[in-house]
């Protein structure tokens, strides 16, 4: 199934949950429905609010410096030519004062869109791979990612406001008060779950969405690969700081000491990068992810690196899919 359909199935998935707790709330108390409007009400405000206020946010958070084409000439003619084949308005180009290597894009709207590295991406990666990752930015802002992102987020916060209202307050229907609030509890977790693998699914497409772009899928698998071990070495403190951001940042660093086990059966000849020959032998040869990492997976905002760099190479040139 490809990943635009299961992107829109589970999109409508998560409508349908919602409607569906609606129509308990209706049918087991009585004007059920106002409550429920209000909570509706409040986390989309909310989520309104953080949606306009967060660029400001992200860019604090990350001590984000923008730079123009004197300041970083070879970074703006990536990102103009990626932007212009993405058939996008360039965005703003930012440089985070960390030394973690990673890449973010976030914005509000097309016209609003910043690509950002940090200066530990700039020096751990080639031209091709940096470009690469790059594409993957450009991708997200193409996808309009951060707006899908936000809109379905509402759902989980809406069923955690409804479970505890319901569960903790009184009245002469206290039965079912709590049957809906056990019930939006467990909505809550399942449609927690469905924004996590959504989230997923957009870096999987944002990676296809690189490939689209004419850059070599063992490019982006290098750079992957160079990320998780760069993260690694990244002092564990250091990493606490940037944890509300990982969902932004082009791989989870958090992730990255998990992940360096299964990542050493990729560099057969111990060069520190992926090669084509490398990443094609990844097409048949069965990986190993352990138990533990699955379920990481599932609670995790990105693919497992490992099967993430084995779709890699499954994708051809310009062609996306």
């Amino acid at each position: 199934m490809g990943l635009k359909l299961r992107l829109y199935l589970v999109m409508a998935l998560l409508f349908a949950i919602i409607y569906g707790l609606v129509v308990i709330i209706v049918n087991l108390t009585i004007g059920g429905i106002d409550g429920f409007l209000i909570y509706a009400v409040i986390a989309s405000v909310m989520m309104f609010i953080q949606y306009m206020i967060g660029p400001k946010i992200v860019e604090w958070s990350m001590h984000v410096k923008y730079v123009n084409e004197a300041q970083a000439p070879a970074l703006h003619k990536m990102v103009t030519e990626l932007a212009r084949d993405a058939k996008i308005p360039k965005p703003r180009i930012g440089i985070a004062a960390t030394n973690l290597p990673n890449a973010f894009a976030f914005g509000r709207w097309a016209s609003d869109g910043r690509v950002c590295v940090t200066q530990g991406i700039m020096t751990l990666l080639d031209e091709k791979e940096l470009r690469a990752v790059l594409a993957h930015e450009i991708s997200h802002l193409k996808h309009r990612d951060v707006v899908v992102i936000t809109m379905i987020s509402v759902i989980p916060m809406i069923c955690w406001h409804i479970a505890w209202s319901f569960m903790f307050s009184g009245g002469r229907d206290r039965g079912n008060q709590v049957v809906i609030g056990i019930v939006a509890m467990v909505v809550y977790f399942i449609s927690n779950l469905l924004v996590l693998y959504v989230s997923r699914i957009r870096e999987y497409y944002a990676d296809e969405g690189s490939v689209s772009l004419g850059n070599s899928p063992h490019h982006l698998a290098s750079a992957l690969y160079k990320l998780v071990y760069g993260s690694a070495r990244f002092p564990k403190d250091s990493l606490k700081q940037v944890e509300g951001m990982k969902a932004f940042f082009a791989s989870d660093p958090s992730r990255a000491s998990y992940e360096i086990k299964e990542l050493s059966q990729l560099d057969l000849d111990k060069s520190g990068t992926i090669d084509q020959n490398e990443l094609m032998a990844l097409r048949t040869r069965p990986i190993k992810v352990n138990s533990t990492d699955k379920f990481m997976e599932i609670m995790s905002t990105h693919p497992n690196m490992l099967k993430r760099i084995q779709r890699l190479s499954t994708l051809k040139v310009g062609a996306a899919r």
